[in-house]
Formats: structure tokens, sequence, C-alpha cells
């Protein structure tokens, strides 16, 4: 699989993972609504709401990484932003399937887990593939119901499809801001203190074409840290003191679980806040 589509492109996560790609030798095509800020590949404007559209801009590619959608759209009724994700994400499996690409790496979401942790607590801390989702948004609804999508895709095409729930992710200048949440844990809880650097989005998407890989799965993307300069059992006991706290990968070590995402796509997040600040 050497020729890629990536969607969304031109966004902050496409950039990236575009970078990475054209750095280990593939042919890449950047597909996007908005033209990108640096002429890294070739571009097109295509309109993934339109099925026909986007399995033209497809054809004769061997694999796509769907980063297109939109989180939060100003001035758009939820209605709109479900009905666009959703849609959207429809048509780049559909067209995936019916040109028989090899892969779909695509962009689910943290929020499926129950962001931000308010109605529902986590099950337990770092919380993995293995806990019950809870959306708690129309973003977070439309993320959990295209992994669906994604598993019947697969079912029906044989195709892989390999979804990545990325934490919040962040150029390497926002990591400035980080001291700004030291003084009160309760200002970041709503992610269990999680983020991921935009190169390690990156390198997954990267890992994701690459992998050996079968059937359809989601994985959570996360740094190897979190955002706070104080041990992370310490942050659980005093913001969640009822939720399990299970093995912790080192004194201030991610809760959002990225085992899973280990073992089967080799990743191992390479870049933390701690090198900047």
């Amino acid at each position: 699989m050497k020729k890629i589509v990536v969607t969304g492109g031109s966004g902050k996560a496409g950039r990236a993972a575009i970078r990475e790609l054209l750095e280990h030798g593939y042919d890449v095509f950047n597909l996007d609504i908005q033209p990108p800020r640096e002429a890294l590949c070739r571009y097109q404007h295509v309109d993934l709401m339109e099925l026909g559209e986007t399995v033209e801009a497809l054809h004769g590619y061997d694999a796509v990484i769907h980063l297109a959608a939109n989180p939060n759209p100003s001035g758009w009724t939820e209605e709109r932003m479900f009905r666009h994700n959703t849609t959207t994400t429809y048509n780049i499996f559909r067209a995936a399937t019916l040109l028989g690409m090899q892969r779909v790496v695509w962009a689910s979401s943290e929020t499926t887990l129950g962001l931000p942790f308010e109605r529902q607590l986590p099950e337990y801390a770092p919380i993995d593939e293995q806990s019950t989702l809870f959306p708690e948004s129309s973003y977070a609804l439309s993320k959990m119901i295209s992994e669906e999508l994604a598993r019947q895709f697969s079912r029906w095409s044989g195709i892989p499809f390999v979804g990545l729930r990325f934490s919040n992710i962040m150029e390497p200048e926002a990591y400035a801001n980080f001291p700004g949440f030291w003084d009160d844990p309760h200002k970041r809880k709503w992610n269990l203190w999680g983020y991921v650097d935009v190169r390690d989005v990156a390198q997954s998407c990267r890992l994701g074409i690459e992998a050996p890989f079968s059937g359809a799965q989601a994985f959570i993307i996360a740094a190897g840290d979190t955002v706070m300069n104080r041990p992370s059992r310490a942050l659980m006991a005093e913001v969640f003191p009822t939720v399990p706290v299970r093995a912790v990968d080192g004194e201030y070590g991610t809760l959002l679980g990225i085992g899973g995402a280990r073992q089967a796509l080799g990743y191992a997040p390479r870049f933390s806040w701690r090198d900047h600040v």
C-alpha cells in the first residue's frame, strides 16, 4: 500500500499525517474542503457529503486515512454536526469498499469513552477499549455509530478498518499553556488529563496502514503521560476517589490506556510536553 488518500489533510492532524507518510516514501493525496497552508502533496477540493465525488476522488488509491470531521463547528446545530460527520464517514467507508481498497484508517475519538465524565464516572482507570462506551454529545455519538459502521463494512468486505480514538491533539507550541492546568486538577479532569502530540497522531496513522491487521477495531491514541505535574494516582484519589485504579505505567503515566494500540499497531508515543516545558 503505497498510494494513500488523507481526508482532512489540510487540518492539524492531517498535515502531520501527510508529513509522516511522505517521510516514509508514500504517495499521498490530500482531500479537503480547505486548501492546505503549504503544498506538501497533491490536493483536491472534495465534498465528502457527496458519495459520487468521494468515489471518484478515492479511485486509484490503495488505502485511505479519514481525518475529516468537525468536532465543534461554529454556528452549526447538533443535528447538522451529527449528520455531517456520520454521512461523510459513511461515504468514505462505502467508497473504500466499492473500490476494493486495502485498508481504511479513520479518526474516532476519546469522547466515546464518556467525556467529560460527569454524568458517568470512568468504570476504572486507566480506561481502555474494554470499557463501556458512554457518548455524552452528538459528536461522540457520531463517532460511536461510525465505529459500528466500520465493523459492518469490514464484515461485508473483508477490508481492515482501524479506528483511532485520538485524545486532545496538541502541537508543541501549545505546551507553554500546560502550567496553567497545574493549580487545580479539576480543570482538565474531563478527559482524565489526557493529550497526544500531533506527531504521535501521525505515527499512529502510519502504523494503522502498516500493521498486520484484520477486522475492525478502535484504539485509544494518547501520550504516555498526563498534562499534569503531579502523580497520576494522586490525581485519581483527589478527583475520582471512588474509581478503581489499575496498573499505571510510571508515576505520571497516562490514564487513557494505550496498551491496545501498543499491542495491535506497535504504537509507542515518542513525544511529551515534559521535553518542552
